[in-house]
């Protein structure tokens, strides 16, 4: 899978494309990240992309040029849908990075500053997501959020490959994920619910499942009434 970003700081995905599972799909060639600064696409001389906001409107609007500029070199190689973040888009659900973890291609928009030209986003976007009700300073940790998302889905990266099917949320499941616990069997007098160590499948799947149906009635669909835990108070031993 190609992954194209526009963006106007390629350097904040330096780290990030070196890490971890994503870094793995690299690596196995399950996913390409091409990055891409819009600036250099700028026919201004100082490279300038920004403008100020017709109406009077406070903050600055990126410009068209550049960014059209650039999804035209770009799907002069061959068409890929064309994801632009933004608080107005819908919001990014697990669905939705199934459906494009499927495609060959994708060209990632990160806008920055107050917003784009309006009239990029009717002639070429093809997707407009958001990561939720809030504004973040440009779109490139959403579109790593993303990347993250489709990479982990892709043949061969995770070693695991059950893992990604049981997520919340996987193979159009509605639904939370359920409590997980690793060795040792006791720890801090608590132990591991009888259940898991009973090696009965058929059990153990229905209290999997039972589990994330609670979990999913109480956090997810009573977010406003949810209690927050207190801080945690760690007793000297």
């Amino acid at each position: 899978m190609q992954i194209d970003v526009l963006s106007l700081f390629p350097e904040m995905f330096s780290g990030f494309l070196a890490s971890s599972i994503v870094a793995r799909a690299i690596e196995k060639e399950a996913i390409d990240v091409i990055l891409t600064d819009f600036r250099s696409y700028s026919t201004n001389k100082h490279r300038k992309v920004d403008d100020y906001a017709y109406g009077g409107f406070a903050g600055l609007v990126l410009q068209a040029q550049p960014i059209w500029d650039a999804l035209k070199a770009l799907t002069a190689q061959g068409p890929a849908p064309v994801i632009y973040f933004t608080p107005q888009g819908r919001k990014l659900t697990q669905s939705i990075l199934e459906h494009y973890a499927a495609l060959p291609r994708v060209i990632l928009l990160c806008g920055h500053y107050k917003e784009l030209d309006q009239r990029i986003r009717d002639m070429a976007v093809s997707d407009e997501v958001s990561l939720g009700d809030y504004v973040l300073s440009g779109g490139e940790l959403a579109s790593m959020v993303f990347i993250d998302g489709v990479a982990r889905l892709q043949a061969g990266v995770l070693t695991d490959a059950q893992s990604a099917s049981s997520d919340s949320f996987s193979d159009g499941k509605d639904s939370l994920g359920f409590p997980c616990y690793t060795r040792p069997e006791e720890w801090m007098g608590v132990k591991v619910p009888q259940v898991l160590t009973s090696g009965d499948h058929a059990q153990i799947e229905a209290w999997a499942q039972a589990q994330a149906q609670s979990l999913t009635r109480t956090r997810k669909t009573n977010e406003a009434a949810s209690k927050l835990k207190g801080p945690m108070r760690l007793s000297k031993s």
